[in-house]
């Protein structure tokens, strides 16, 4: 993981994120007392890029929070893409409506309300990039329930693959032994390409072959 001021220092020098993801960012430090989940502009910068180099036309986030990445992915669609989003918090939900309704481009955004282990089985649709940013317990049923489905040259991103540093410590909660594990799982599966970044919380890169 990077220091705070080696993040502020890349933040610095990247591209600015847009008004509303600006605008987001404070509202939801002000509005939740979960502000931090949001992606931040260094890791959304890394995302959208990853869209547009991709060329991928159809996304889906799992969870939502205030949908700053949701819109900072539509942000970076083609004019024909789209993104879907899946949050199962109500109040998040609520927020994250609000700016999506206020984006002009929000028809390029679904999100949608719910339990994502139950959605994602009736959304009829082929995944371009897939984000996992929910209950990490899960990470391992959203990896499995789509991974086989994905066409080669799809991607995965999973967020707080590092989870504060906890996963290289001799003794380990039973939440980073799941995150841990995963990792490993993820690391020998020879049907994907994996990079785990550094990246705040750490984010792996997953490319299917």
């Amino acid at each position: 993981m990077i220091s705070k001021e080696i993040e502020t220092y890349c933040e610095l020098h990247s591209s600015p994120t847009s008004e509303l993801l600006q605008k987001i960012a404070r509202q939801s430090y002000l509005r939740t007392n979960q502000g931090h989940m949001i992606s931040g502009p260094l890791q959304s910068s890394f995302i959208a890029q990853l869209v547009q180099l991709s060329g991928a036309k159809r996304v889906l986030e799992i969870g939502t929070f205030t949908a700053y990445t949701s819109i900072a992915i539509a942000e970076a669609l083609p004019e024909n893409g789209k993104v879907f989003t899946i949050e199962i918090n109500p109040e998040h939900h609520h927020i994250a409506q609000e700016f999506i309704s206020s984006y002009e481009k929000k028809a390029s955004i679904e999100l949608i309300l719910g339990d994502a282990k139950e959605v994602v089985p009736t959304l009829n649709e082929s995944w371009d990039l897939v984000l996992i940013d929910a209950a990490k317990k899960d990470n391992a049923f959203y990896y499995d329930a789509l991974v086989a489905e994905m066409k080669p040259g799809g991607l995965f991103l999973l967020d707080n693959v590092l989870w504060k540093g906890k996963v290289v410590d001799k003794e380990q909660d039973k939440r980073t032994q799941l995150i841990d594990a995963f990792n490993k799982k993820l690391a020998a599966d020879t049907r994907v390409d994996v990079t785990l970044l550094p990246i705040r919380d750490g984010i792996t890169l997953i490319r299917k072959k």
